[in-house]
C-alpha cells in the first residue's frame, strides 16, 4: 500500500486536511496508438487529386458546413456535441503517447523526476474523491512500449502516477486480456487480499471494532475491498441496453498495439461517474503502412467500431447530465501523409494532426483550424498539444495562472509553458 513513502490512509488524511476530494469534474483521454489519419477521418479533401483524397467521401453532419468521413454516420448525427481540431501542429513525430499524456516533447528540459502525466498534475492539485483514486489508466501494455505507457508521476513521484487497471502481459492468452470484473496490477493477489479483508470485517463487526477504526483506514479498506472502484469496473452491473450501444470487445492484440476493447469507453464513463478525476486509455492500433494492414481496408474495419463506441460515450454523458463536467479528448501522436504511398497507405506526418473534444461544458458543434488544400499543413489557427491540455485543466477547475507544484529542489513548475492558454473557441 505504500506509495512514495506514504500509505493510502496517510494520503487520504492529507487530502482531507487540504480540503480536496469533492469535485465531480473529470477528463477521459482516449489515445489511438500509431497516428490515426486526419485526412481519412475528420479532414477529408474531396477536391484534391486522387493520390491525396483517398477512397472515402465526406458526409454532412447535423452542424451546417461540417463534414466528416462517411464511415462515421453515428457521430455525424451528433456533431453538435463535439468539436474537431484540425490543426494540431507541434507533434514531435515520435511513435509513442508521450505528448498525448504530458503535453510535452522529449526535447523539453525536464525537471528532476521527469515530466508528469497530466493526470498526475490533477491528482496532486485536486486530490482524490472518496473511495476511488484520482488518476486511473486503462492502458494495455504493448510490444511497442511507447503506445502502452500512461507515463508516471514525474516530479511529483509515484503517489500521483496513474493506477493502471489493465496491466497485463501482451503475450498472455486472450481470456486474460479483458476486464473480467476487476484487474488491479498493484494489488497482486487480490483474491487473498479480499478474503483477508472480508474476514477482518466479519470479526470487527462482531466485536464492534469497526466503529473505532480510524476514518482514513476505513476509506482505504473501502477502496481496496470493493466500494467505488470495483463496482465501476464491473460491467455486469450496467444496463444491458447501454452495454450494447458500445459494441463488442475484441481482446486480440492488434500486432504491437492495443486490443480493441471498445467497452473500455464505458468503463471510463463508469470510473469518472464513481469519482475518478482522470482516466486515460489506449485503443487498438492505427499505424497502417501497407501489407496486411493497408490504410483503407483497415479503416473500413476500425472506423465503424470507433464511431459506435465514441458516439455511445458522448450520448451516455449527455443522458446522465455529465456533459458539463466530463471532458473527452480523442487523438493520436501525429497525422498521415497527404500523398498515398505505393502500398495504398499513408505514412507518418507530424506536421498536422487532429483532436476530437467533447463535454466539459465546451462550446461544441464547431471545427477549429484549417489545413491547406491537401491537408499537409495548417493555414489557419495552428494548435499546440499544450493548448489542448490547458483547455482540459481549465475545464476541470484548475487556475493555470496560479497552480504550481514544486520539484525536489523547491523550484515551482506551472502545468503549461508561459503564454499557453486554453483554446478560446472552446471555453
Amino acid at each position: 500500500m505504500a506509495a512514495g513513502g506514504l500509505s493510502l490512509p496517510q494520503l487520504l488524511s492529507l487530502e482531507a486536511r487540504a480540503g480536496t476530494g469533492s469535485s465531480n469534474k473529470a477528463i477521459i483521454n482516449i489515445f489511438l496508438p500509431g497516428g490515426p489519419s486526419h485526412l481519412d477521418m475528420f479532414d477529408l479533401k474531396p477536391e484534391a487529386p486522387s493520390e491525396v483524397r483517398g477512397e472515402f467521401r465526406p458526409i454532412g453532419t447535423n452542424v451546417p458546413g461540417m463534414q466528416i468521413c462517411e464511415l462515421f454516420p453515428r457521430l455525424a448525427k451528433m456533431a453538435d456535441k463535439f468539436a474537431i481540431i484540425r490543426s494540431i501542429a507541434d507533434s514531435e513525430g515520435h511513435h509513442d503517447c508521450f505528448q498525448c499524456m504530458t503535453g510535452r516533447t522529449k526535447k523539453d528540459i525536464a525537471p528532476p523526476g521527469g515530466w508528469p502525466s497530466f493526470g498526475a498534475w490533477v491528482s496532486k492539485l485536486q486530490g482524490a474523491n472518496p473511495n476511488i483514486p484520482a488518476n486511473l489508466a486503462l492502458m494495455y501494455p504493448s510490444r511497442f512500449r511507447g503506445w502502452g505507457n500512461p507515463q508516471g508521476g514525474g516530479l511529483m513521484g509515484p503517489a500521483h502516477a496513474p493506477m493502471n487497471l489493465v496491466a497485463k502481459d501482451p503475450n498472455a492468452k486472450a481470456r486474460d486480456m479483458t476486464l473480467e470484473g476487476i484487474t488491479l496490477e498493484r494489488l497482486r493477489n487480490r483474491d487473498r487480499l479480499l478474503r483477508s479483508v472480508d474476514l477482518f470485517r466479519r470479526e470487527a463487526d462482531a466485536t464492534g471494532a469497526m466503529d473505532g477504526l480510524d476514518n482514513f483506514h476505513g476509506q482505504a479498506l473501502n477502496i481496496l475491498s470493493g466500494a467505488g472502484l470495483v463496482n465501476a469496473l464491473d460491467l455486469s452491473k450496467e444496463d444491458p441496453k447501454i452495454l450494447e450501444r458500445y459494441g463488442q470487445n475484441d481482446p486480440a492484440y492488434q500486432r504491437d498495439g492495443a486490443p480493441k476493447m471498445i467497452r473500455n469507453f464505458l468503463v471510463a464513463r463508469r470510473l469518472v461517474e464513481a469519482g475518478a478525476r482522470v482516466v486515460s486509455l489506449n485503443y487498438s492500433r492505427w499505424d497502417w503502412h501497407g501489407g496486411d494492414g493497408m490504410n483503407f481496408p483497415r479503416s473500413r474495419e476500425e472506423f465503424p467500431l470507433l464511431d459506435q463506441g465514441l458516439s455511445a460515450l458522448i450520448t451516455d454523458l449527455h443522458e446522465r447530465g455529465l456533459d458539463e463536467d466530463v471532458s473527452v479528448v480523442v487523438w493520436g501522436e501525429f497525422g498521415r501523409t497527404p500523398k498515398i504511398n505505393k502500398r495504398n497507405s499513408r505514412d507518418h506526418w507530424p506536421k498536422v494532426s487532429y483532436a476530437l473534444m467533447a463535454g466539459g461544458g465546451m462550446r461544441t458543434g464547431q471545427v477549429i483550424g484549417v489545413t491547406d488544400r491537401i491537408g499537409a499543413e495548417p493555414v489557419e489557427r495552428p494548435v499546440k498539444f499544450q493548448e489542448v491540455f490547458a483547455t482540459l485543466y481549465h475545464n476541470i477547475g484548475i487556475d493555470l495562472s496560479t497552480a504550481t507544484v514544486q520539484d525536489s529542489r523547491g523550484r515551482p513548475h506551472y502545468l503549461v509553458d508561459p503564454g499557453i492558454q486554453p483554446i478560446r473557441e472552446l471555453i
